[in-house]
């Protein structure tokens, strides 16, 4: 279900950052900072690059709190009349991959306990800023001229409850996949 309405962005990001949470305290803290472990039958049926590049919790975090950054700079610089498109330079939608990348690359000696506490602190500013639009600056075409031939309120879906779903699916294939290796170790084992 896509929120349609400011009341239904608010419900399911909040809901889907629940979930996550929830998901993430699930796993073993042994586990949590260990890497994805998708073998490559698998990585070669995905065409996301999303799949050989965010290789762990802390990457799908930071990945999440980028992507807030990216809003909450482009809907505050627009506000003041201050043009700016929603992907930076030198990027633009087709180069969303490399960017992506970049991200990854930039966080690589950032602890998982900070990617918590930004990704925290930057779906509280986005929720905020979600609670300062009306259902029609949110929702209707032709709000503003800089948001293009979308809504406002599909930025927020994005950067929120879309995302929170994907690093939600992202992460339980991942412990399926742990899950599916020590079976297959244990198999091994008891052939020995």
């Amino acid at each position: 279900m896509r929120p349609k309405s400011r009341e239904e962005l608010l419900t399911l990001a909040a809901e889907n950052y629940e979930k996550l949470n929830q998901l993430i305290e699930s796993v073993p803290i042994e586990q949590r900072e260990a890497t994805f472990d998708f073998d490559e039958a698998f990585l070669e049926k995905k065409k996301e690059t999303h799949w050989r590049r965010d290789q762990t919790i802390k990457d799908v975090l930071i990945h999440l709190y980028e992507w807030h950054c990216l809003l909450l700079k482009w809907v505050t610089h627009n506000q003041l009349d201050e043009a700016i498109s929603f992907i930076p330079e030198p990027y633009n939608w087709r180069t969303i991959p490399e960017m992506n990348r970049g991200f990854t690359k930039k966080h690589k000696s950032t602890t998982l306990e900070q990617a918590t506490d930004w990704f925290k602190n930057s779906h509280e500013e986005v929720m905020r800023l979600v609670q300062s639009f009306d259902n029609d600056q949110l929702f209707q075409k032709n709000q503003y001229p800089w948001v293009g031939n979308t809504t406002l309120g599909s930025y927020f879906v994005s950067s929120t409850s879309s995302h929170y779903d994907w690093a939600i699916k992202k992460i339980k294939q991942s412990q399926k996949q742990k899950q599916k290796t020590k079976a297959v170790n244990a198999e091994k084992e008891q052939k020995k």
